[in-house]
């Protein structure tokens, strides 16, 4: 059994180093919806900050920005300090690390937008094979240096297709 009544993903949260720039990326590139601001967020007197959310008893969400990514995904971001902070940024193979994927409806025209906006986009287009053949793909970074992703398969992965047979056939 899995976890009970779990629905959908709710929301993606991460750190940024600016809070600033990345409101511009996402709201001026990415086309995200600004949502509302909490914060700040501490603890001075006991250890709720590292009980609540594992980090240093004295670290602080001096804000947290929520935004609507298109029709449903929200990403809840962070500007935090803290005595311990790290700045490196984790890449794919890091333990830890991550990057955030977004489907499109054309490929080629989002990759041109991201490039009229100084995005580094990193190599060109992938065309999937074997169960997510139909999917093509492309990875380009943020202002901050944090990895996200396009997709896009107009017509369905091969995945989705062979069981949409099978699930026809039985």
């Amino acid at each position: 059994m899995g976890l009970p009544g779990l629905r959908r993903l709710d929301h993606v949260g991460f750190t940024v180093p600016d809070l600033e720039e990345a409101t511009r990326f996402l709201v001026d590139v990415l086309g995200c919806e600004y949502l509302y601001s909490l914060g700040p967020f501490r603890s001075a007197d006991d250890d709720w900050m590292t009980e609540h959310l594992n980090v240093h008893p004295r670290a602080e969400v001096v804000e947290n920005r929520f935004f609507r990514c298109g029709e449903q995904a929200v990403f809840e971001v962070f500007s935090y300090t803290s005595p311990d902070q790290r700045h490196a940024i984790p890449r794919n193979s890091d333990i830890g690390g991550h990057h955030v994927a977004l489907y499109v409806d054309d490929l080629d025209e989002a990759i041109a937008h991201l490039e009229r906006h100084g995005v580094r986009v990193l190599g060109g287009p992938t065309a999937s094979k074997g169960p997510a053949e139909g999917n093509r793909w492309v990875y380009f970074l943020s202002p901050w240096g944090m990895q996200f992703e396009l997709v896009c398969y107009p017509n369905g992965k091969a995945f989705d297709r062979e069981r949409a047979e099978q699930e026809a056939t039985a």
